[in-house]
């Protein structure tokens, strides 16, 4: 079964917890602390292997998650980190953001990695907060919590030319004749269902991939037929072979059906006209076929065409050819929605506005809360398990200026403060 776009959740591990340890040895004098950090959280990576062509296994393993890393030791020893979960998948594979539909990873080479959600990290023992003032701290970091969302998994065909027309214009024919592919050939429409490919060896020695894509008809751009599901599998090529039926035998007009083709490629999202068109005028050896030649390139006079009789093999040659020129000064095109994809030599910096530290909302009725990410990781690495680590985190508070921002907010004495739902009585 051909799946092409999945939809999953991935969520990474939780970083392990620190613990308090004190060394009690014998014959070892002011031993000191010695509790060991937490290991990191495992995180959900995709890597692209060449050996798959579909989906098909995230469709049955809708939720992917990594392991959790392990609390800290004694005698100083780091918890053992989480174990990554390694996704496979085809190349050509884009994940994007469901929520926002930003695209996370777009996976063309062999085994490419890109890691999807990062694990959180693992929280300090008490042996990293001990200093001259506090020789035996009692208190350690919780381990963060790791990344997880839903995202939009899609397949779109890596294949440097793509064959494109109406259904049962020649185009499977075409290419189990220039390569080894075997699509499905039949005499009855919408005989493929799924893009084909096959690699094409020219004359010359030059060899490129082809695709041959399920047929479109009027309205595939809005989702009529299957071209609306298949569409998207041209957005990677970078030359396009447009066949035609010269030989009209299921009634149709060439020069109709060439208009209607392009207009679906122009309505569709990701400027499939700007890639150069070879244009095959098929089934020659049909009656009417030089007729309906002569008509569309009077209504084309502009447009190259190749004639060719793709069942007996017959004028292919030049088209081949024409196909590696092309390939060889066109640049891939960039993928809609890829902030990085016109800087692939670099990293993309943008700027961007600081965040506070903070907010407050005024629930109403003497209740406040307090949300932003720097403040709600304080509160999550905090283990509230002693007064000494209380007292940490209400020292960690008062250097963020908390206490003044929420007096000056109009909180007062009694008043209920909110940190991730948990709830905190305001005193002076």
């Amino acid at each position: 079964m051909f799946v092409d776009r999945v939809k999953i959740h991935v969520k990474a591990g939780k970083g392990g917890d620190g613990i308090v340890a004190f060394r009690r040895e014998k014959y070892v004098p002011l031993g000191g602390p010695s509790g060991g950090d937490g290991g990191n959280g495992g995180s959900v990576i995709f890597e692209t292997d060449p050996g798959k062509f579909t989906l098909l296994d995230l469709r049955y393993n809708r939720k992917v998650a990594a392991g959790d890393g392990e609390k800290g030791k004694p005698k100083k020893m780091h918890g053992a980190n989480g174990k990554d979960v390694i996704v496979r998948v085809p190349q050509g594979t884009i994940v994007k953001n469901a929520e926002t539909g930003a695209i996370v990873a777009d996976l063309t080479h062999v085994n490419q990695r890109a890691v999807i959600v990062s694990g959180g990290k693992g929280g300090r023992g008490n042996f990293h907060f001990r200093n001259s003032v506090n020789s035996a701290p009692e208190y350690c970091e919780m381990g963060t919590f790791g990344n997880e969302m839903d995202v939009i998994v899609e397949l779109k065909v890596l294949a440097d030319v793509g064959l494109v027309g109406f259904p049962s214009v020649g185009k499977s024919t075409l290419l189990s004749v220039v390569s080894s592919a075997k699509p499905e050939i039949a005499d009855y429409h919408f005989t493929t269902l799924k893009p084909n490919l096959g690699m094409v060896q020219v004359p010359d020695g030059r060899s490129f991939v082809m695709a041959d894509l399920p047929g479109l008809i009027e309205g595939a751009s809005q989702g009529k037929g299957l071209g609306f599901e298949f569409l998207k599998h041209i957005e990677r090529c970078r030359v396009i072979i447009h066949v035609v039926d010269m030989g009209a035998n299921d009634g149709r007009d060439p020069v109709e059906d060439y208009r209607i083709i392009n207009n679906e490629l122009a309505s569709y999202q990701y400027r499939l006209m700007e890639r150069p068109q070879i244009v095959v005028a098929n089934k020659m050896d049909l009656e009417g076929a030089a007729e309906n030649l002569k008509r569309f390139k009077e209504a084309y006079p502009d447009v190259e065409v190749f004639e060719t009789t793709t069942i007996i093999a017959e004028g292919l040659d030049p088209v081949l050819y024409k196909a590696a020129d092309l390939l060889a000064v066109t640049d891939p095109f960039p993928m809609e929605g890829s902030e990085q994809s016109a800087n692939t030599q670099g990293v993309l910096y943008k700027f961007e506005e600081e965040k506070p530290a903070f907010e407050i909302k005024n629930l109403g009725n003497g209740r406040w809360q307090l949300v932003g990410d720097e403040i709600e990781k304080a509160f999550r690495a905090t283990s509230f398990t002693t007064e000494e680590a209380d007292q940490r985190f209400a020292r960690k508070m008062r250097k963020m200026n908390v206490d003044a921002a929420l007096r000056e907010a109009g909180c007062q004495d009694g008043d209920i403060v909110i940190i991730c739902d948990y709830e905190f009585q305001f005193l002076e």
